[in-house]
């Protein structure tokens, strides 16, 4: 499972973890979010901002 961060706030989605409190169960996969997906944390940036984490 892969990891990907916000440039803005370094916060990271971890596919393995989901985001519960946005409505992704732990499994999602990063393809299956929404184009319209914001930075939980920040809400400034949004999916295509976002950097997958190598080797995470």
């Amino acid at each position: 499972m892969s990891q990907f961060q916000c440039p803005e706030c370094g916060y990271r989605y971890d596919e393995e973890r989901g985001e519960p409190h946005q409505g992704y169960a732990a499994g999602t996969a990063w393809e299956a979010l929404p184009d319209d997906f914001a930075c939980p944390d920040c809400a400034v940036r949004v999916k295509a901002d976002f950097e997958e984490v190598p080797g995470a």
